[in-house]
């Protein structure tokens, strides 16, 4: 039995803990309570994890200090939706607790979960019972009365499984969303396996591999080896001008947090990067908050490698070399000057080109790709926010289970993050309409805060699996419409919802209706549906627009 751990061995036992959640992620996303297609708990907290785990990969850390500090960073700026936000808070406590540690004992090791609870409890506004936060209290409360028993870090780890799992049971009768569905909490569930993980891993059980689906196999398909001197696939390199010379400290770690081979070359007004990486559009995005891009070239590895097996002809990508510069700036486009700071800038998430365009109309500096099924990381947001001209930025997350990763922002950058906690896109749109760039921050906050909650949002989507709530049958593949968050109908036709929707309006005397249709929805099949809010509400001015967006059928404001 392992009574202490060291940083070898706790890094081995995040990386079981990750693949673990990683392979029973689709398991996890099951669990989620509404049927409507967002059950991604299972994939943000793999995702969450997964970046703490690409980190550790790389590097040999010799403490459990170093394993949690780099666990612990990674995973806040990888955080992905409310779970994986309150999962990268328990590994934050834990990494707090083992500072300055070289190992760690049942003790320390308890001691580092209570710590990781409290973590995660301070950041919550109003914590539930119920959920991974009741999980994780319990069993780093049963780790406790463990290691007062046996100071064994492998005992203290069976002792908290098995009281998490207790509870875990519990959560159906703890929470009445959970109690009406059946099932217990996803984000439990998904904390309990990674723990399971790291205690399989202890007990020196074999890593399971992982498919590029997170499935497990029981053994390599040689098939799908290749490419093994390989890491990342595109070879990237381009150039930056500057205004000064920025400090590109940040920028070298966060490159070497994405790819390898990395050389910045500096120059008085430039610099010149090259980089393997698997994402070269982050690359790309994240050197433009030191200047201006003046030329890029992003090649294909694999690609170049089955043309070189072949005996194709390839070109390299360090062919970009420093001396395609003349006079100073590369082609004949002469360098532009950096814009000054303006005082406000905006950044709003949402998904479907319509809806993009809608925000931009507005004013938003930033669009990030996001909503259901694609909530995006902590990193993700903070680069847009780096990216906008603004000394304050105004975050609209436009999702309930985005705004959390967005308020992980908040002390990460020298600008003032300001969230909007919008739940819909509707909100964020009437947010924006609320802005007066004549007012300060907190006007502007105020004004935005108010407007967001002064519409009424409807959406209609489908049923991803069959499941009962609030008394409904419902069946997968069936028409579901939301209103205000919480079902409204089920049926098996989108027009009857819409009469039943229309109804609310006109009991309501709506003013405004904005009608935004999905991906799927055909332009003249959309003017039909919306006409029957013209028809009940022939004084309201009814706007039926391209939306674009995944997963809605349609989004309906009402103010």
């Amino acid at each position: 039995m392992h009574d202490t751990i060291t940083g070898a061995v706790f890094k081995e036992m995040l990386l079981f803990g990750a693949v673990s959640v990683t392979a029973a992620k689709q398991s996890v996303n099951d669990l989620n309570v509404f049927p409507v297609p967002d059950g991604d708990t299972g994939t943000n907290m793999s995702l969450t994890i997964q970046t703490a785990a690409a980190e550790l990969k790389k590097k040999e850390p010799s403490t459990v200090e170093e394993v949690s500090s780099i666990a612990a960073n990674a995973m806040l700026r990888g955080a992905r939706g409310n779970s994986g936000v309150i999962l990268s808070l328990l590994f934050r406590g834990i990494s707090k607790s083992f500072k300055g540690l070289y190992e760690a004992d049942g003790c320390m090791f308890a001691a580092a979960l209570q710590e990781g609870v409290a973590a995660a409890y301070n950041a919550v506004m109003k914590p539930a019972e119920g959920t991974i936060l009741t999980v994780s209290r319990l069993a780093a409360d049963a780790a406790m009365h463990a290691a007062e028993e046996n100071n064994s870090v492998e005992y203290v780890l069976e002792h908290a499984i098995r009281q998490g799992e207790e509870t875990l049971k519990e959560t159906v009768n703890m929470n009445p969303v959970l109690k009406r569905a059946g099932v217990v909490d996803a984000g439990g569930k998904g904390f309990l396996i990674i723990l399971s993980g790291m205690l399989s891993s202890l007990r020196g059980e074999k890593l399971p591999e992982l498919n590029e689906n997170g499935e497990t196999r029981d053994k390599a398909d040689f098939a799908q080896v290749g490419d093994e001197d390989i890491t990342f696939t595109f070879d990237t390199v381009f150039i930056v001008r500057t205004k000064g010379n920025p400090d590109l400290k940040p920028y070298r770690e966060y490159l070497n947090s994405i790819g390898d081979s990395i050389v910045i070359s500096e120059g008085d007004d430039m610099f010149k990067v090259h980089v393997h990486t698997d994402i070269p559009g982050d690359a790309l995005n994240a050197a433009q908050q030191y200047g201006i891009l003046e030329v890029a070239k992003v090649e294909n590895m694999r690609i170049q490698q089955e043309d070189m097996a072949a005996g194709r002809k390839t070109i390299s990508a360090d062919e970009l070399e420093d001396n395609d510069m003349v006079d100073g700036y590369v082609g004949s486009a002469a360098p532009a000057e950096l814009e000054e700071r303006k005082p406000y800038g905006f950044i709003a998430v949402c998904a479907g080109d319509g809806l993009a365009a809608v925000f931009r109309d507005m004013g938003v500096d930033g669009v990030i790709s996001g909503g259901q099924t694609m909530n995006p990381s902590t990193e993700s947001i903070l680069r847009e926010i780096e990216r906008a001209n603004a000394d304050t930025v105004f975050v609209l997350p436009n999702n309930k289970n985005i705004i959390m990763a967005a308020q992980q922002c908040v002390g990460l950058t020298d600008k003032n993050i300001v969230v909007i906690p919008t739940v819909t896109l509707p909100q964020g749109i009437s947010a924006m309409m609320a802005v007066d760039l004549d007012g300060d921050a907190a006007s502007i906050e105020a004004a935005m805060l108010d407007a967001a909650q002064h519409v009424t949002t409807a959406q209609i989507t489908y049923a991803a699996r069959d499941s009962e709530f609030d008394g409904a049958e419902i069946h997968e593949g069936d028409f579901l419409a939301l209103l205000g968050g919480k079902l409204f109908g089920v049926d098996k036709s989108i027009s009857v919802l819409l009469e039943k929707l229309s109804d609310v309006a006109k009991e309501q005397n709506v003013e405004f209706i904005n009608v935004f249709y999905g991906e799927d929805v055909d332009p003249a099949e959309a003017e039909h549906d919306a006409s029957c809010f013209s028809e009940k509400l022939p004084s309201a001015e009814v706007s039926v627009l391209s939306g674009g967006q995944p997963v809605y059928y349609y989004i309906i404001s009402f103010e």
